[in-house]
């Protein structure tokens, strides 16, 4: 290699903040992408039931916030199936590349007027469908930017986490606004310009991604192509026969949509999990690390139960229950959604520097799990203090709800992400995190069945109910952290 090559090869990997310029690209992608997303999520339930005169499409509220539950669920559901296709047919530059672009096609159909119910789940349709493509594969060629050894590969991927919370941050407070000036169109449109964003800025500077993750991992060979192509094509026809009898019957409904898409976000894990322990490729070392995994994938559904629920309960209570003048200023509801974003940019890089300092002396998982959900529940057991209150209660409940449930999302879902893959079997190395993620599927697809039952009137056993099985789920997990530990015999 001669001396310009070198110069060109530092260059390549160390221009970007020290890392490489591949990651400016995936830094500004999924910047741009989480804007659209959280921008949209933070309008979404109050578009569909504030009345058609306020601009809404005057649905129930119980059927919007099922819906945004749901609508969380297939996101999770469909992630599992983004990384397949990227492992063995697209490759992961180009299954982001096609995510980027259908998700940008879901946010302008949303923004397009006049289009009623068929616009809103033809745009989320497609939204779920490119997440699903891009959400799981742009993370993947954040790790395949280093070599196994490189001691950067923590530090990219915090800088790339720091994307994600920016965009969150910005969005609501952008989209909201525009809202509140021109209808909920306009902000729809914001979400697609963001996106269109995200996608010029991915194409144009997608050479920074070199050669990474160009091809696909494993392609499918022809004889595979025939065998999966008959599975899809069979269970395609089971699903629309599904839908034929039941509407034959006189029962599809919104709800049974609902409920079915529930049912298969909670039953999904449970036959993957089957499949795993039975399967002959995985150890018996590798099977008892996955049977320790079992307990701290039921507590953190309890968690994301109530993280889940900030876009449709916390966006009805914004609007509804509290006074939103903060420091004398009348803000929108959707800007409560910033909370979040902000509290985890704040306070990351406390718990970062707690469990460097803490070094040999780590919390165990388990422990640092139990105690995540315990401090989720918690955050929801806060609301019962305000809901006996007549009228417009406090904003700082909810502002205080939404950031202490931040302290308990960064004990709980950071590490549980790191476990999945830490026990995960050889032979389900990248399944077992899309695994992992539908504990969140199971958890929005319960949501989609309880957040009906949320009113004013029912506030507080609604509260007391959810916030209390997770602090009890919580306390379950640091009474069996003894077994877990011993079930994943890390010295072995």
């Amino acid at each position: 290699m001669t001396a310009t090559d070198t110069e060109r090869e530092t260059r390549q990997q160390y221009g970007f903040f020290g890392h490489p310029w591949g990651l400016s690209n995936l830094f500004a992608t999924e910047f741009w992408e989480r804007f659209s997303y959280f921008g949209m999520r933070a309008i979404l339930a109050y578009y569909m039931y504030y009345q058609v005169s306020s601009g809404g499409l005057g649905l129930s509220r119980e059927l919007a916030t099922a819906l945004v539950s749901v609508y969380g669920a297939m996101l999770y559901m469909t992630s599992p199936i983004g990384a397949w296709l990227a492992d063995r047919v697209f490759g992961a530059q180009r299954a982001v590349a096609i995510g980027a672009l259908v998700i940008m096609c879901g946010h302008i159909v949303l923004s397009l007027p006049g289009g009623g119910v068929g616009t809103l789940y033809s745009g989320l349709m497609l939204i779920i469908l490119g997440t699903g493509l891009l959400k799981p594969n742009v993370s993947r060629l954040v790790g395949n930017l280093y070599g196994e050894k490189d001691t950067r590969r923590d530090g990219g991927f915090l800088i790339f986490w720091m994307s994600v919370h920016l965009g969150a941050f910005l969005a609501p407070l952008v989209v909201g606004g525009l809202r509140s000036a021109g209808g909920f169109h306009l902000g729809f449109a914001a979400a697609a310009v963001g996106m269109a964003i995200g996608v010029v800025w991915y194409t144009v500077s997608r050479r920074l991604l070199a050669g990474t993750g160009k091809a696909p991992a494993n392609p499918i060979t022809p004889e595979e192509r025939g065998r999966i192509g008959r599975a899809i094509l069979l269970g395609s026809l089971v699903l629309l026969a599904y839908f034929v009898i039941t509407g034959l019957c006189g029962v599809l409904s919104v709800d049974l949509v609902i409920y079915t898409i529930s049912a298969v976000g909670i039953v999904l894990p449970i036959v993957y999990f089957w499949v795993i322990l039975r399967s002959k490729k995985v150890t018996e070392l590798e099977r008892s690390r996955v049977w320790a995994l079992i307990p701290m994938f039921l507590a953190s559904i309890f968690f994301a139960m109530i993280n889940d629920q900030k876009p449709s309960i916390g966006a009805v209570y914004a609007a509804s229950r509290i006074d939103r003048n903060v420091f004398g200023v009348s803000v929108n509801p959707e800007f409560f959604q910033t909370v979040e974003p902000i509290t985890v940019l704040i306070l990351a890089p406390i718990f970062a520097w707690m469990w460097t300092r803490l070094g040999t002396r780590q919390i165990s998982t388990p422990t640092k799990i139990g105690l995540g959900v315990i401090i989720g529940g918690i955050s929801f057991l806060m609301l019962i203090i305000p809901a006996g209150e007549a009228g417009l209660v406090s904003p700082w409940w909810l502002i205080g709800s939404f950031a202490v449930s931040v302290v308990g999302q960064l004990l709980a879902q950071p590490v549980g992400n790191a476990v999945s893959t830490r026990l995960a079997p050889v032979a389900f190395s990248s399944q077992m995190v899309g695994l992992w993620l539908l504990s969140n599927a199971a958890a929005d697809g319960i949501n989609g069945v309880v957040t009906p039952l949320y009113s004013v009137d029912t506030e507080t056993p609604y509260f007391l109910i959810i916030g209390g099985a997770a602090v009890l789920a919580g306390i379950g997990l640091l009474l069996m952290r003894r077994w877990v530990r011993v079930k994943m015999r890390e010295n072995e």
